[in-house]
């Protein structure tokens, strides 16, 4: 065990804490028992405070085994595994996880506290849902749980954030493929209303579908957007491509550099040239699984010192009308704080997780250079007023929630006793 200052991905609220690496499921139950601040840590991609005590103790599992997958596509994993290390396995013996977020580094522990979702979620849900059973450790012991046994348990611990007990070995089912490619189609849109309403009328044709958007311009260009989607809604393996190709690793968006250089004008800059370069209308384009799942993979380290600090402001709010689209408009506005990233989803059906940060409708990501508190006020902003007050807080990205906080702003089924 040792001190350590610990900080999420976005690196804005490190605090200090003793970290101790555990291998066994008496190890954690000890450790639950002797300690009343902790928490379990994965491999600290959330972009917030996820994943700190301050003063307390953090568990890092290292309990990583990957068994072997059937012919079901059923496979026993350990929650200390990484989904880098389940797709070297998996993808190989054609297997895919039916649900990954935007990077391979996050252990599937992480994936099911934080309940991930990936561009299929109108789909497909989120991680939960294709979980079939797994081991929680409390400070009384390690338990088998599912939807079947101890129902209750199972559910809570979805997006649950480890607050409901460590989780140490997942069953997951996998899905089926036939090659490491995919074949993407993509179109610009000249706004944010034109691109919602082709994803409201059109998702439903395409199994896997994200959207970024340019939020530096303003007027009847607001949000113009950039729509990629795979076509595998009718079935898991069509439109896929054989490939002799070794599975290899995208970073479309992985970037180091100091905060100075993510200012309005450097971004506005980035995004004319992003927007240009696209194809106004490119279909079947062969894509390597990696560059289109996770164009910001990365490495398994912690966030680098160099990297700049990050806030992440993620919203979901419930199902509107495709057109007008003004609800949405505002969330991308933040006056002189400009995102240098934002991506769009159209979210399926809620989790049954109490804490599940999913729910039907739109999901709006904006990645922000982070200078001062008044970037902190700014961003709280649009989810306190107006129709985002309907919507949900996404617990493993957001850094700015203080104690007490959260009435009013997380609807009851949200909040954490």
């Amino acid at each position: 065990m040792s001190r350590v200052t610990l900080c999420g991905w976005g690196r804005t609220s490190p605090s200090v804490a003793t970290l101790d690496d555990v291998s066994s499921e008496s190890e954690i139950a000890i450790a639950l028992a002797s300690s009343r601040a902790i928490i379990a840590r994965g491999l600290g991609r959330s972009y917030g405070d996820a994943a700190q005590v301050s003063g307390g103790t953090v568990l890092r599992s290292r309990i990583g085994d990957i068994g072997p997958i059937d012919d079901q596509g059923v496979v026993l994993v350990g929650a200390g595994a990484s989904l880098d290390e389940l797709l070297s396995e998996s993808i190989p013996q054609g297997w895919f996880p039916p649900v990954t977020p935007g990077t391979r580094q996050v252990t599937i522990g992480g994936a099911i506290a934080a309940d991930v979702h990936g561009k299929n979620h109108h789909v497909d849900g989120s991680f939960a849902r294709h979980v079939i059973e797994m081991r929680i450790v409390t400070p009384g012991g390690g338990a088998t749980v599912s939807p079947s046994v101890d129902p209750e348990l199972f559910l809570a611990t979805m997006g649950g954030m480890g607050l409901t007990g460590v989780i140490t070995a997942v069953t997951l089912k996998l899905l089926r493929i036939e090659t490491d490619q995919v074949l993407v189609d993509t179109q610009r849109f000249p706004n944010l209303d034109e691109v919602m309403s082709e994803m409201t009328h059109g998702d439903e044709n395409f199994r896997y579908s994200v959207a970024w958007v340019d939020c530096m311009t303003r007027g009847a260009h607001l949000g113009r957007s950039i729509l990629t989607a795979v076509n595998t809604r009718a079935q898991t393996t069509s439109n896929l491509l054989h490939s002799s190709h070794p599975h290899r690793r995208g970073s479309r968006f992985l970037f180091d550099a100091p905060n100075g250089l993510l200012n309005p004008l450097t971004i506005r800059a980035f995004n004319e040239a992003w927007f240009r370069s696209s194809p106004r209308l490119q279909l079947a384009k062969p894509e390597s699984i990696s560059s289109f799942f996770h164009p910001s993979t990365g490495s398994r380290l912690e966030p680098p010192v160099r990297s700049p600090r990050i806030l992440q402001y993620r919203s979901a709010c419930p199902k509107v009308p495709a057109t007008p689209c003004a609800e949405h408009r505002t969330p991308l506005i933040f006056g002189p704080f400009a995102s240098f990233l934002a991506v769009l989803k159209r979210f399926g059906p809620s989790s049954p997780g109490p804490l599940s940060f999913p729910m039907p409708g739109w999901t709006l990501a904006l990645d922000l250079a982070h200078r001062s508190a008044s970037l902190t006020r700014s961003a709280r902003r649009p989810r306190r007023d107006g129709p985002l007050g309907g919507g949900r807080i996404y617990l493993a990205k957001d850094a700015r929630l203080s104690r007490g906080e959260d009435e009013g702003h997380v609807s009851p089924a949200r909040r954490i006793p």
